[in-house]
């Protein structure tokens, strides 16, 4: 009897590995995706996929523009290794620009049963066509789980997603703890979609480059940087020459310039001159080589922390005024037109400008989005940038927006939006390319009229929020 069961089972399992490949892996356990799929980098020719296998498979990408995957085509796999926790990226080359498509991971040859529908993203324009931006930074997802801010954010449709620091809270010296927060973030039930169809990119601040307010002193700076490039999809990370994670992305007629503000910083608290960096010499001379060579009328330059002196002895370009100085003098005596900033950390929505048309120069603005999935911080009471446009935003969850539109002429318009997607801070702040040139003063023609009556009142002596 024991041995007509022992044949039964051997004949079982013989019967069993006679099965397709398919039906085979499903039955005894089955290649899959732990976290991902995400979109990454996308030019006119090709996008990128990144994700983390189950084990150490080989990963490819199914992609087709019709939904039925009637002319499917298929990349070179990419093998998931242990050394790189199982984590790909996949570029899709050769393909129509400006154009959908459906997309599907096989992972060891085999389409995952968890995701049986196909994604669908779309190349970058090659030529000029209206382009919407978001950006954001700070997700905590140790105290804000659900992160309802993707769900508004996915609903405005927006080309592209920048994610500026802070992305995750891992505040650790320890690998283990930064893969953990990081697979944590991406599975954010309400961000999941999002990251399947829209392009995102990174650049990192304190937080996920080590523990708060983190310098170039951070002794575990090599490996949060491994890891950075482990988990994004970005087009590139530094240079051969120098580390770090700043890169410049081109998406249709604008230019990206994503800063690396931690790699190279001197402390915040050493005081400020012509020696002290945020940037690091070689950063610095990258980007001025990159902006020189732009041709693009409107130049973003992303910055983990904001560029106005408005958190005065702070954590951001307030500390670091000569060096910024600096680039906006570079950019002023290189005419080089249609840059502003974006940036992030704060913990509340703000849009400022640093008035450089009274240095020879032109108005360089700064919104600034903070946090995505963070507690709010209604500081900007004891705050004193340069020029405020728009009272901060300190209500809810938010993110900015940046609407180009080349028709007429190349225009930009930027705002907070809260966690619903609706206007934060009243009007959009409307710029044209023309006037970010030399000699072009604009900030008084955007400004909302209470914060020019609380500027003047401080010009003539008073307080910027009264009472005085």
């Amino acid at each position: 009897m024991h041995r007509r069961t022992l044949l039964r089972g051997t004949a079982a399992l013989t019967a069993l590995a006679a099965l397709p490949r398919r039906l085979f892996a499903a039955a005894t356990g089955y290649p899959r995706l732990l976290d991902g799929p995400m979109v990454g980098a996308t030019t006119p020719e090709s996008f990128t996929i990144w994700s983390r296998a189950s084990g150490a498979f080989d990963v490819a990408v199914e992609y087709a523009t019709q939904r039925d995957f009637a002319d499917a085509r298929i990349s070179e796999p990419v093998a998931a290794v242990q050394d790189n926790d199982l984590c790909t990226r996949i570029r899709v080359d050769g393909l129509q620009p400006d154009t959908a498509y459906y997309y599907r991971i096989k992972t060891d040859g085999i389409d995952d049963r968890h995701r049986p529908l196909p994604f669908r993203t779309r190349t970058a324009p090659a030529s000029a066509r209206p382009i919407r931006i978001a950006f954001g930074s700070c997700a905590r997802v140790q105290l804000y789980p659900e992160q309802p801010v993707f769900e508004a954010i996915a609903a405005m449709e927006p080309d592209l997603f920048l994610w500026l620091g802070d992305n995750i809270y891992a505040d650790s010296d320890s690998e283990t703890a930064f893969s953990a927060m990081y697979s944590r973030q991406r599975n954010v039930a309400s961000l999941v979609p999002f990251l399947r169809s829209v392009p995102q990119l990174a650049i990192w601040d304190d937080h996920d480059f080590g523990y708060n307010d983190s310098d170039r002193h951070n002794p575990a700076k090599a490996m949060t940087h491994r890891l950075f490039g482990r988990w994004w999809a970005n087009p590139s990370a530094g240079t051969a020459d120098t580390p770090g994670v700043f890169f410049r992305h081109s998406f249709g007629p604008v230019d990206i310039f994503m800063l690396d503000g931690r790699y190279y910083r001197d402390p915040s608290e050493q005081p400020d001159g012509s020696g002290k960096t945020m940037l690091g010499s070689a950063q610095k001379a990258w980007l001025k080589r990159e902006l020189m060579a732009s041709r693009a009328p409107f130049k973003i330059l992303a910055s983990g922390t904001g560029w106005s002196m408005a958190e005065r002895g702070g954590d951001s370009w307030a500390s670091y005024v000569h060096e910024r100085n600096e680039i906006l003098d570079f950019i002023r005596d290189n005419r080089v037109g249609g840059c502003f900033g974006i940036s992030g950390d704060v913990h509340q929505g703000e849009v400022n400008c640093v008035p450089w048309s009274e240095h020879g120069g032109y108005d360089f603005y700064d919104l600034v989005s903070s946090g995505l999935a963070q507690y709010l911080s209604p500081k900007f009471i004891d705050q004193d940038p340069e020029v405020r446009l728009r009272q901060p935003w300190v209500r809810s969850a938010n993110f900015g927006l940046l609407e180009f539109s080349f028709d007429s002429e190349p225009r930009v318009e930027l705002s907070i939006r809260d966690v619903s997607g609706a206007p934060a801070s009243g009007d959009p702040v409307v710029l044209r390319a023309a006037d970010l040139v030399n000699g072009r003063q604009s900030w008084r023609s955007v400004i909302d009229k209470d914060e020019l009556e609380r500027r003047e009142r401080k010009e003539r002596g008073g307080s910027y929020y009264g009472g005085d």
